[in-house]
Protein backbone atom coordinates (compact mmCIF):
# COMPACT_ATOMS: atom_id res chain seq x y z
CA UNK A 1 0.00 0.00 0.00
CA UNK A 2 3.09 2.26 0.20
CA UNK A 3 2.79 3.80 3.65
CA UNK A 4 4.61 4.22 6.93
CA UNK A 5 3.68 1.54 9.47
CA UNK A 6 5.34 3.08 12.53
CA UNK A 7 8.54 4.40 13.99
CA UNK A 8 11.44 1.97 13.79
CA UNK A 9 13.94 4.09 15.68
CA UNK A 10 15.12 7.47 16.84
CA UNK A 11 18.78 8.35 16.36
CA UNK A 12 20.55 11.48 17.59
CA UNK A 13 23.98 12.95 18.14
CA UNK A 14 25.38 13.43 21.63
CA UNK A 15 28.75 14.08 23.29
CA UNK A 16 29.14 10.66 24.95
CA UNK A 17 26.78 7.90 23.72
CA UNK A 18 28.02 5.32 26.25
CA UNK A 19 27.58 7.65 29.23
CA UNK A 20 24.15 8.76 28.05
CA UNK A 21 23.08 5.15 27.50
CA UNK A 22 24.29 4.29 31.03
CA UNK A 23 22.29 7.20 32.44
CA UNK A 24 19.11 5.97 30.71
CA UNK A 25 19.85 2.43 31.89
CA UNK A 26 20.45 3.48 35.50
CA UNK A 27 17.70 6.07 35.87
CA UNK A 28 14.95 5.04 33.45
CA UNK A 29 15.42 1.29 33.25
CA UNK A 30 16.51 1.08 29.60
CA UNK A 31 17.85 -2.33 28.70
CA UNK A 32 20.88 -1.00 26.85
CA UNK A 33 22.60 -3.55 24.66
CA UNK A 34 25.67 -3.64 22.49
CA UNK A 35 24.34 -3.27 19.03
CA UNK A 36 24.62 -1.32 15.88
CA UNK A 37 26.47 1.95 16.60
CA UNK A 38 27.68 0.62 19.96
CA UNK A 39 24.61 1.14 22.12
CA UNK A 40 20.93 0.61 21.58
CA UNK A 41 17.74 0.24 23.54
CA UNK A 42 14.85 -1.81 22.35
CA UNK A 43 11.91 -2.96 24.48
CA UNK A 44 11.63 -6.70 24.80
CA UNK A 45 8.73 -8.57 23.23
CA UNK A 46 7.47 -9.30 26.77
CA UNK A 47 7.57 -5.65 27.87
CA UNK A 48 6.12 -4.09 24.73
CA UNK A 49 5.27 -6.50 21.92
CA UNK A 50 3.91 -3.75 19.66
CA UNK A 51 6.58 -1.17 20.49
CA UNK A 52 9.80 -2.28 18.85
CA UNK A 53 11.58 1.07 18.60
CA UNK A 54 15.36 1.39 18.62
CA UNK A 55 16.85 4.30 20.58
CA UNK A 56 20.33 5.08 19.33
CA UNK A 57 22.71 7.75 20.55
CA UNK A 58 25.49 8.49 18.03
CA UNK A 59 28.80 10.23 18.59
CA UNK A 60 28.65 13.96 17.91
CA UNK A 61 31.01 13.62 14.93
CA UNK A 62 29.12 10.81 13.16
CA UNK A 63 28.74 11.14 9.43
CA UNK A 64 25.83 8.68 9.30
CA UNK A 65 23.29 11.50 9.11
CA UNK A 66 25.00 13.03 6.04
CA UNK A 67 24.15 14.79 3.84
CA UNK A 68 21.91 16.31 6.53
CA UNK A 69 23.52 18.67 9.00
CA UNK A 70 20.78 18.01 11.57
CA UNK A 71 21.32 16.47 15.00
CA UNK A 72 18.74 13.70 14.67
CA UNK A 73 17.37 11.11 12.26
CA UNK A 74 14.14 9.12 12.43
CA UNK A 75 13.68 5.60 11.08
CA UNK A 76 10.20 4.67 9.87
CA UNK A 77 9.00 1.11 9.21
CA UNK A 78 7.33 0.91 5.79
CA UNK A 79 5.43 -1.70 3.83
CA UNK A 80 6.85 -0.90 0.35
CA UNK A 81 10.26 0.77 0.40
CA UNK A 82 10.52 1.79 -3.24
CA UNK A 83 7.00 3.22 -3.37
CA UNK A 84 7.39 5.24 -0.17
CA UNK A 85 10.73 6.61 -1.43
CA UNK A 86 9.04 7.57 -4.69
CA UNK A 87 6.19 9.31 -2.84
CA UNK A 88 8.74 11.28 -0.80
CA UNK A 89 10.71 12.21 -3.95
CA UNK A 90 7.50 13.27 -5.74
CA UNK A 91 6.73 15.49 -2.76
CA UNK A 92 10.04 17.31 -3.10
CA UNK A 93 12.33 15.22 -0.88
CA UNK A 94 15.90 14.59 -1.98
CA UNK A 95 16.78 10.89 -2.09
CA UNK A 96 20.01 10.12 -0.21
CA UNK A 97 22.03 7.06 -1.22
CA UNK A 98 21.09 3.72 -2.67
CA UNK A 99 18.78 1.10 -1.20
CA UNK A 100 20.68 -1.36 1.01
CA UNK A 101 19.58 -4.91 1.91
CA UNK A 102 20.41 -6.93 5.01
CA UNK A 103 19.08 -10.15 6.53
CA UNK A 104 16.71 -8.11 8.75
CA UNK A 105 15.35 -5.76 6.09
CA UNK A 106 15.91 -3.19 3.36
CA UNK A 107 16.75 0.47 3.91
CA UNK A 108 16.46 3.70 1.94
CA UNK A 109 16.93 7.36 2.83
CA UNK A 110 15.77 10.82 1.91
CA UNK A 111 16.17 14.38 3.17
CA UNK A 112 12.84 15.93 4.16
CA UNK A 113 11.84 19.56 3.46
CA UNK A 114 13.32 20.70 6.81
CA UNK A 115 16.67 19.03 6.12
CA UNK A 116 16.30 15.95 8.32
CA UNK A 117 17.60 12.64 7.03
CA UNK A 118 14.81 10.08 7.20
CA UNK A 119 15.62 6.38 7.12
CA UNK A 120 13.00 3.97 5.79
CA UNK A 121 13.11 0.32 6.82
CA UNK A 122 11.12 -2.46 5.22
CA UNK A 123 11.51 -5.44 7.57
CA UNK A 124 11.94 -8.92 6.14
CA UNK A 125 8.64 -10.76 6.32
CA UNK A 126 8.92 -13.96 8.35
CA UNK A 127 6.43 -16.76 8.68
CA UNK A 128 2.99 -16.87 7.14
Amino acid sequence: MAKVLGIGGVFFKCKDPAALAAWYRDHLGFDVTDGWNGTAFQPSEDDAPDLRIVWGPFKQDTDYFQPSGREAMINFRVDDLESVLEKARAGGAELAGEIESYDYGRFGWFIDPEGYKIELWQPIQTGA
